[in-house]
């Protein structure tokens, strides 16, 4: 139940226009920086700025002078050695994803994590694989270096498994180095605002096509078959169909350790999650069955007892930096500018909500330095493209992490690893890490469940979340990405060019106007018509606003002003010839001869001159054109005398709009309607005066602040000052209601007689 307000506030002020109110209040002038301020801005140079500049350059000597040691390390220290754990694993995971041997992904689980300990501004983000940026990776890599060629190469023709595999580390590593260097370009450019094209909608439909496509890719390790990778467009039913021709071919044994293990990391999870408040830390349980199932199949000879696939040989340390291949980069740029705004949007995404959490604050544009430099080392050092993993970053925040020291540890528990105790793992089944990759997924798989609540929250988020999902699916996720921005910019420009404009009305004998379909007790001013934009008012969306109004008033006014001055000829022709005479009655047919107006043609050189405003100067009477004329003239009736438009909403407005306001005001004001505009911003009274938008027809003076300065201000114009929605004013108080019941000039006006438009 809602809380009753029962406190009032009582307000005395006069009917401010905005000339009345600039002329009571100072206005401060406000100037504007130029393009020389900017440079002189950006080129001055001081002490200070330099600081300033290295600092958010180098986050770390920030927050590191101000460690807490006694309260954080030991924390740090356990967060650390946890995420360190589920790194090695999520390393040799999705290097299976990224189509290259499994210890390159020790490589990737390393690298980032040391260079986003400087250059990183979020202190809970674990840098590393992630399943969606490995499975882009891989797709492109098998694109450029299939199993069975050495396509790009220029150096060899044989078809060994270990050249191929030498050929997929080149691709990939020259991949993950152009994948930084495009995000350091994007965040020196200060452009990491660009994250804002991608919506929720859009990374969820997109993140769970990818972990459908994940789960595909996996499935050939889950029933130790061998199938071609495939690329591109409908590669994911290409992949299927292998599976399903080579399903008979099924190796039993690692279909079941897959399938074991998938069920063990299930149950163990949910117990994670329900006695999460129990537990001091959530059970490893992919570590614990790593380790075992790797001593297992060590102790057993799973490979050769049983033909299981397993992890091989992992190399010792690490090699030498390499050289980027420039070939791979010719190929692969488009793909690699895919994974980075992909890569950097989901990095971002994690650092945010963690940052909301914590009450901190993350930097866009340092996100995308800091994720460049990473994968720019990543990529020197034979890595693959790197992101944040959702998983791994919840477990260093959910197991103490404070700040990225539980990151730089982790990477010191990843380089052990990879010095000494790499070779235990090389036994570990491969289906073993297919198992965990998959129900790892679980998360991105659950946001079918978004589809029903977007549908019912807002049309058009559920369209853009299921139109990327398709496109991700069925084209690949690098065009399925474009697929979906397209779309996501589509919704954004139907919503601003077709807004939803509408009538407004007073409620409740109040100074509050609401859309009149939304309420009851409802009134409008008589003769007063209270038209609502929603939008800017810009070239994609001006003519929709101009019929939008004609459709609330119920007439064209272009239209009304050419009937009326056909008519006018019509009636002036008459009178000279006698056949009209002027009455106390008004306008009195003397002969039953007369023609109806739509029977006179024009010549088109004189259709202009419909368009100027009636002239009745030279009549013996004024001319009452919602009477009824002595003959058959049409003539449209107008009902109203005065239209406000409330441009509260309007953020903006450019050189169309402005024409199609203008073109618009002088045609209402050509037929005796006056035209109000109401609660203008001041950026849109500033453009539309530096624009010339104002002169002898269209005024400063009919800018009102409110909508009930200017509806106050129409009855008083009127001569209907004292007079209000059901009730009665006083001359002192002009804008302040009473209760009391009378027939005043706002009429109530039934929902059921409503104008549809």
């Amino acid at each position: 139940m809602a809380d009753v307000v029962e406190n009032k506030y009582l307000v005395a002020r006069p009917i401010y226009s905005e000339d009345s109110f600039s002329s009571d209040h100072e206005i401060v002038e406000r100037r504007h920086k130029t393009l020389l301020d900017h440079l002189k801005r950006i080129c001055t140079c001081s002490p200070q700025k330099a600081k300033k500049v290295a600092l958010s350059f180098l986050p770390v000597l920030t927050w590191l002078p101000a460690y807490r040691f006694k309260e954080w390390l030991l924390s740090d220290i356990i967060s650390g050695v946890t995420t360190g754990l589920v790194a090695v694993l999520q390393g040799l995971a999705y290097a299976l994803l990224a189509n290259v041997a499994p210890g390159y992904g020790l490589y990737t689980s390393f690298f980032p994590v040391v260079v986003y300990f400087f250059f990183g501004s979020s202190r809970h983000v674990s840098a590393g694989p992630f399943p969606v940026v490995s499975l882009m990776v891989g797709s492109v890599v098998a694109s450029v270096v299939p199993g069975d060629t050495t396509s790009f190469s220029n150096s060899t023709n044989g078809t060994n498994e270990a050249l191929i595999e030498q050929q997929r580390m080149i691709v990939a590593s020259s991949l993950c180095f152009l994948v930084g260097i495009i995000q350091l370009a994007l965040g020196l450019l200060q452009v990491g605002f660009i994250v804002i094209y991608l919506s929720d909608p859009l990374i969820n439909g997109f993140t769970t096509a990818a972990a459908i496509e994940v789960v595909v890719s996996q499935l050939k390790y889950m029933f130790g078959i061998k199938i071609p990778s495939f690329s591109g467009p409908l590669s994911i039913f290409y992949s299927l169909e292998s599976i399903f021709s080579q399903i008979t071919s099924t190796n039993i044994p690692d279909l079941i350790i897959g399938i074991i293990i998938m069920v063990l990391v299930y149950i163990v999870k949910e117990l994670n999650v329900k006695y999460k408040a129990k537990l001091p830390v959530p059970i490893p349980i992919e570590i614990i069955l790593t380790i075992i199932t790797a001593g297992l199949s060590y102790g057993f000879n799973f490979k050769d007892r049983f033909q299981v696939t397993t992890v091989g040989a992992i190399q010792k340390g690490y090699q030498p930096p390499l050289a980027p291949s420039i070939e791979v980069f010719q190929t692969t740029i488009a793909n690699a500018f895919s994974i980075a705004i992909v890569g950097f949007a989901v990095a971002f995404s994690v650092a945010k909500v963690y940052a909301i959490k914590h009450n901190y604050n993350v930097d866009g544009n340092q996100e995308l330095i800091a994720f460049g430099l990473s994968n720019i080392v990543c990529g020197s050092f034979r890595g693959f493209a790197a992101s944040t993993s959702l998983s791994r970053s919840s477990v260093q925040e959910s197991t103490g992490g404070k700040t990225q020291v539980a990151g730089i540890i982790s990477g010191i528990i990843v380089l052990i690893v990879t010095l000494a105790v790499g070779y235990l793992l090389e036994p570990l089944p491969k289906s073993v890490l297919a198992g965990v990759i998959i129900i790892n997924l679980k998360g991105m798989l659950m946001k079918f469940n978004e589809i029903p609540v977007l549908f019912k929250r807002d049309k058009f988020d559920c369209l853009v979340w299921i139109l990327t999902f398709i496109a991700a699916l069925l084209l690949g996720l690098d065009l399925g990405l474009a697929v979906g921005v397209g779309i996501e910019l589509l919704t954004v420009v139907f919503r601003v060019q077709f807004p939803k404009y509408s009538v407004i009305a007073n409620v409740g004998r109040t100074d509050i106007y609401r859309n009149k379909k939304d309420y009851s007790e409802i009134y409008e001013p008589e003769g007063v018509k209270i038209f609502r934009s929603p939008a800017p008012l810009f070239f994609a969306n001006a003519d929709f606003f101009r019929d939008k109004i004609i459709a609330a008033t119920g007439f064209n006014p272009l239209w009304v002003l050419r009937k009326r001055n056909k008519a006018l000829r019509k009636i002036k022709k008459l009178l000279k010839k006698g056949e009209l005479q002027v009455t106390p009655k008004g306008l009195v047919t003397v002969s039953p001869d007369c023609k109806d107006i739509e029977d006179e043609e024009l010549d088109n050189n004189k259709v202009e001159e419909l368009d100027q405003p009636t002239y009745t100067a030279d009549l013996p009477a004024d001319i009452d054109w919602n009477a009824d004329l002595p003959m058959d003239i049409v003539v449209p009736k107008v009902n109203i005398h005065s239209l406000i438009l409330d441009f509260g909403a309007v953020s903006f407005i450019d050189l169309s709009g402005m024409k199609v306001l203008k073109g618009t005001l002088k045609d209402f004001l050509k037929i005796d309607v006056d035209v109000y505009i109401v609660g203008a911003d001041c950026g849109v009274l500033e453009k539309l005066t530096m624009s010339n938008f104002f002169d002898n027809e269209v005024k400063t003076s009919m800018f009102f602040l409110t909508v009930h300065d200017a509806v106050l201000h129409v009855l008083e114009k009127k001569g209907l000052k004292g007079t209000l929605i059901n009730g009665t004013l006083k001359e002192s108080e002009n804008i302040l209601y009473t209760s009391e019941a009378s027939n005043g000039t706002l009429r109530e006006r039934p929902v059921a007689n409503e104008t549809k438009f």
